[in-house]
């Protein structure tokens, strides 16, 4: 399974050459498609800004996915991977740690392009 974080769904959406690159070679390779509610929420907050068009093609993509919810020890990993970022002087977002927790309780890449990821450990990502 993949977890596809906000910013690939913006990018995607944003018609990104990357991005849609990413999204063929998905569909070729037939892989099954998630999306944790927390980026989830991040992307569909600017289609709802938007509204119109770009909010129906936003709606009309997210439908076509898995939406991964948090529970108490995903939410609890988060705080644990929060703490350990801080420790180590590297804070990271509290929906991006919601976001990675939620990835590692399913034991799925989390598909982005945002650094903040690499601080979180043990999270396996790909890059596009």
């Amino acid at each position: 399974m993949k977890c596809l974080d906000s910013a690939f769904c913006i990018d995607f959406a944003n018609g990104e050459p990357r991005a849609l690159r990413k999204a063929e070679d998905l569909s070729a390779q037939g892989d099954r498609l998630a999306i944790p509610a927390p980026a989830l929420t991040e992307f569909l907050a600017g289609a709802f800004h938007q509204g119109g068009r770009r909010l129906d093609q936003a709606l009309r993509f997210v439908a076509e996915l898995e939406v991964l919810d948090v529970t108490e020890p995903i939410a609890v990993e988060a705080a644990r991977l929060g703490g350990e970022c801080l420790r180590r002087g590297q804070p990271v977002g509290t929906l991006d740690l919601l976001i990675a927790a939620t990835a590692k309780h399913h034991h799925a890449q989390l598909l982005t392009r945002d650094a903040d990821f690499a601080r979180v450990s043990g999270l396996i990502l790909e890059t596009y």
